[in-house]
C-alpha cells in the first residue's frame, strides 16, 4: 500500500490573525535573543563563576529563540553547544557527546518503527479494525469511547502529529456519513462542520493525540527527553517498564476522563444515525488481505515492545540483581532493541522477488530528524548547566525564593510551569528548559529530584488550549469545526484534569 498523502502543516491551518501573531513572535524572538545574550554577557554578577555566567548569557538566547522558534528548534539546538565551545565554556567533545547518548538512538529506533508503520498503511489497518467493533457505532458515548481509546493507543507509539493526521480525516468521514443520514438517509453530508457530534468527535482526536503519547517512552520526544536527563544529570535509569508502570495509567485515566467530559459537555444528535458501520465496512474492504510487508512490520513491532519491557518484568519477577535480570539490562537496552528492530526492517524483503525492502533509506530520511537534534541539543546544553555550576545557582535562587518545599509541591510547581510553557511553544523545546530547572531547584532544596523532574516532563505533554500549542491541535482547528473558544475551555479543562492525574500517578506508581 502507498503511504497516505501527506497533511498539510499544522501551521497553515491557522486562521490571519494567528498567523500574524506567530509571524510577530519570531521577529521579536529574533531580536530579543542577541540582545539578553549581551546583557546577561555584560551584566556584573558577583555570586556567579564566570563560566556558568557565560552559560547563563547562551541560555538565555537559546531559551528565547526556542520559545519564539525564530530559527528551526534544531538548528537553534546545533548552535547552542557549539557557542559554549566557541566561548570556552567546555570542550568540543564534552559538548557534542549528547547527541551520541543511548536514549537518541531509542528516539531513532522509534521513529523508524513508526515510518514503518504509516509506509505500509498498518496503523490505518488497525484503526478500521477496532472502529468495526459493535459497539463502538451503537451511541455518541461508544464513538467517542472508540476514538479516543484508539487515537490514545496508537499515539503511544506513533508520534502525536502522525497519528491525529491518520485519525482526523476517518472521524470526517464518518461525520460526512452521520450527518448525510441524520438529514434526508443520503446524501454527500457537505454541513457535517454543523451536526452536533463533529467537534466532540474532533476534539477528542486531537487530545487524545497528546494524551496517548505519555503512557510510553517513545510515545512523544518530551518523555525521552525526561528520561535522558534524569539519566545523565541524577544518574538513574528508567527502563521502559517502569515509565509505563504510571504513565501509561495516567493516559488510560486521562483519556477516559476526556471522552466522559466531551460526551456530557457537548450536544449529540438525536435521533442517533447508527450508519457510520457502513462506511467502515466499506473503507476496510478496501484494504484487502494483509500484504507481506504488513505482516513484518507487525511482528517486529510486537518482537521490539516484548523486548522493551522484558527487562523490567524479569526484575519486577526476581528482582535487579538476578543474573537474567543483569544480563538482560546489560544487553538488550532499549535504544539497542530499537535499532535491532529498525535494522531487521532495512533486511527483510517486502516481496518475494526481494527487489526492495521493507524500509529503505528514503524512508528514513523522512523521519523527525530535527527532534533528535533537538533532543541531543536540550542535553548537551542540561549536562552544561549542571557542569559550570550555574544549575546549582539558579537552583537556590528558586528554592530560596519558594514558601514551601517539598516533593510534591514541587512536582505540582514544575508540572504547572510545563504546562503553561507548552501552551504557547513546542512541548520538545518546553520539556528541554523546565526539566534541568527542575532538578536544579529541587537539588537546591535538599529534596529527591526524580518525582520534580518526571512532573514537569508529563507537564510539557499538556498543552491543549490554543491551535498552536499542539500540531494536533492545529489541525483539529483546522477542519473548521472546532470553535476557537471551544478550544480553550475543554483545553483548559483537561490543562487542570491533567495536572492532577500526572501528579497522582508520579506520586503513587512513579519510581
Amino acid at each position: 500500500m502507498n503511504a497516505p498523502p501527506e497533511s498539510p502543516s499544522p501551521t497553515a491551518l491557522l486562521s490571519p490573525a494567528e498567523e500574524r501573531f506567530e509571524r510577530w513572535r519570531r521577529k521579536v524572538g529574533f531580536a530579543a535573543g542577541p540582545l539578553l545574550f549581551a546583557a546577561i554577557w555584560f551584566l556584573p554578577i558577583p555570586s556567579l563563576p564566570d563560566p556558568a555566567h557565560r552559560m547563563l548569557a547562551v541560555m538565555a538566547l537559546v531559551g528565547t529563540w526556542w520559545l519564539s522558534e525564530a530559527l528551526p528548534l534544531a538548528a537553534t539546538s546545533l548552535l547552542g553547544p557549539a557557542l559554549c565551545v566557541v566561548l570556552g565554556i567546555t570542550a568540543a567533545r564534552d559538548a557534542l557527546r549528547p547527541f551520541a547518548d543511548p536514549v537518541i538512538f531509542l528516539f531513532l529506533g522509534g521513529f523508524l518503527l513508526a515510518e514503518a508503520m504509516v509506509k505500509h498503511g498498518l496503523n490505518r489497518r488497525v484503526a478500521l479494525a477496532v472502529l468495526r467493533l459493535p459497539w463502538v457505532g451503537r451511541s455518541p458515548l461508544g464513538l467517542y469511547a472508540g476514538f479516543g481509546f484508539l487515537t490514545a493507543f496508537v499515539s503511544a507509539w506513533v508520534s502525536n502529529t502522525a497519528t491525529a493526521a491518520m485519525m482526523l480525516p476517518i472521524a470526517i468521514s464518518i461525520l460526512r456519513e452521520l450527518a448525510a443520514l441524520s438529514r434526508t438517509g443520503s446524501g454527500t453530508g457537505d454541513d457535517w462542520r454543523r451536526y452536533p457530534l463533529a467537534c466532540g468527535l474532533i476534539l477528542v482526536t486531537a487530545f487524545a493525540a497528546s494524551v496517548g503519547g505519555l503512557a510510553t517512552p517513545i510515545g512523544t520526544p518530551p518523555n525521552l527527553i525526561g528520561i535522558g536527563l534524569i539519566e545523565r544529570m541524577l544518574h538513574r535509569r528508567i527502563s521502559f517498564f517502569e515509565w509505563m508502570h504510571f504513565a501509561a495509567p495516567a493516559a488510560l485515566i486521562l483519556t477516559a476522563l476526556l471522552v466522559r467530559h466531551l460526551h456530557r459537555a457537548l450536544p449529540k444528535p438525536t435521533p442517533w444515525p447508527a450508519g457510520g458501520h457502513q462506511w467502515l465496512s466499506t473503507e476496510s474492504s478496501r484494504l484487502g488481505p494483509w500484504t507481506r510487508p504488513q505482516r513484518q512490520v507487525a511482528g517486529v513491532f510486537a518482537g521490539a515492545i516484548f523486548l522493551w519491557i522484558l527487562p523490567g518484568l524479569i526484575a519486577l519477577a526476581l528482582g535487579n540483581a538476578h543474573p537474567a535480570s543483569v544480563w538482560l539490562q546489560a544487553r538488550l537496552p532499549e535504544g539497542v532493541v530499537a535499532l535491532l528492530a529498525a535494522a531487521m526492517l532495512f533486511a527483510l524483503p517486502a516481496s518475494k522477488k526481494g527487489d526492495e525492502r521493507t524500509l529503505t533509506w528514503p524512508d528514513a530520511a523522512r523521519i523527525d530528524w530535527g527532534t533528535i537534534l533537538l533532543f541531543g541539543g536540550g542535553m548537551a546544553l542540561g549536562e552544561l548547566m549542571f557542569s559550570t555550576g550555574l544549575a546549582k545557582w539558579l537552583g537556590e535562587g528558586l528554592a530560596s525564593a519558594l514558601p514551601t518545599q517539598s516533593a510534591f509541591s514541587l512536582t505540582l510547581l514544575f508540572a504547572g510551569v510545563g504546562v503553561l510553557v507548552s501552551e504557547a511553544t513546542s512541548n520538545t523545546a518546553s520539556a528541554t528548559m523546565i526539566v534541568p530547572l527542575s532538578i536544579a531547584v529541587a537539588q537546591a532544596a535538599n529534596i529527591d529530584p526524580l518525582h520534580p523532574a518526571l512532573g514537569a516532563c508529563l507537564g510539557c505533554s499538556l498543552g491543549f488550549m490554543l491551535p498552536v500549542s499542539t500540531p494536533p491541535n492545529a489541525l483539529a482547528y483546522g477542519t473548521g469545526a472546532v470553535p476557537l473558544l471551544k478550544m480553550i475551555r475543554h483545553g483548559l479543562w483537561l490543562d487542570v484534569i491533567g495536572c492532577v492525574v500526572v501528579i497522582a500517578a508520579v506520586r503513587f506508581l512513579g519510581p
